[in-house]
This record gives structure tokens, C-alpha cells and sequence, in this order.
């Protein structure tokens, strides 16, 4: 028999796996600084230092992101593709987002202070990047920059 050599990636952080976890969810899922998580801890009564949480996040956010990626449903095959006008402080911006037909949002766009093709089919190249089948995409009709976008995912991926 021989022993097994596995190494636990916890150790030696002085606070079990679980506290560990918790923390990083925390940081991860939710838009919390590192002192809201260290607060949320300390109602819990666990005493943890905000740079001790950032060191974690650090050391396992990006495995604990991963495994959430792998964890979120798989987007239908008709994909919706919005152009949202939203009007902060006066002043008119642009979101895009993709919607698969099950209401999961695929991808967002960020707010553009106006209308570009170009940004446009490059988020789009994005959301196809990676895909093993060509998704039916339907657009709301746009017209953007007085071209029309292309909703033919295939002409998109050159």
C-alpha cells in the first residue's frame, strides 16, 4: 500500500477549508469590497484580516471562478441580442446584451457613450468564440451607425 501524496492547498492558512471558501464565495459572487467580506465574517464571529481575505482570493478566486463557469447552464441555441438606451445624468449611453432563449443573460456590453458597429461584432465574435455549434440569432432590427448588423453568426466569425 502506498501512501497517498495528495497536498491539501489549505494548509497552513490557519483556518480550515470551509472559512476559506466562505470568504472567497463571498468576494467572488457578490460585489463586496474586501472589508464588507472581513465585516460579514466578523458578524459570524470569525476574525480575519481584509488583506488575509485579499491573499485568499488571490491564491484560490481564480479556480473558485472557474469551477462556477463550469457550474452555469449551458446557453440555448437562439440567442437574443437587445440594444438597451440608458439615459445617466442627461446624457444617452448604449448597453448590449445577449439573452439566450431560457432568459440567461450571456454577456453584457458595457455602456457606450454611442453606437459602434465595430464594438458591436466584436462582443459578438466574443460570445461565438469557443462555441461548437452555430447558435440562431435574432436582432431586434438595429440599425447601428446606418449599417445594418449582421445577424448571421457565421459571417461573424472571420
Amino acid at each position: 500500500m502506498g501512501i497517498s501524496t495528495t497536498s491539501n492547498p489549505y494548509r497552513g492558512y490557519g483556518f480550515p477549508a470551509e472559512i476559506v471558501n466562505q470568504a472567497v464565495w463571498l468576494y467572488q459572487c457578490f460585489s463586496l469590497s474586501l472589508r464588507e467580506v472581513e465585516l460579514v465574517l466578523a458578524a459570524r464571529g470569525i476574525v480575519v484580516s481584509y488583506e488575509t481575505i485579499r491573499e485568499w482570493s488571490l491564491r484560490f478566486g481564480r479556480a473558485y471562478a472557474n469551477s462556477l463557469k463550469r457550474r452555469r447552464p449551458k446557453p440555448g441555441d437562439k440567442w437574443f441580442l437587445d440594444e438597451v438606451f440608458v439615459r445617466i445624468r442627461g446624457k444617452l449611453h448604449y448597453l448590449w446584451r445577449a439573452v439566450d432563449q431560457h432568459g440567461n443573460v450571456l454577456d453584457v456590453l458595457v455602456l457606450q457613450s454611442r453606437r459602434n458597429t465595430k464594438a458591436a461584432k466584436r462582443f459578438f465574435r466574443k460570445l461565438l468564440k469557443g462555441l461548437c455549434y452555430v447558435p440562431r440569432v435574432i436582432v431586434d432590427l438595429l440599425q447601428i451607425s446606418g449599417e445594418r448588423f449582421c445577424s448571421d453568426p457565421a459571417s461573424l466569425s472571420n
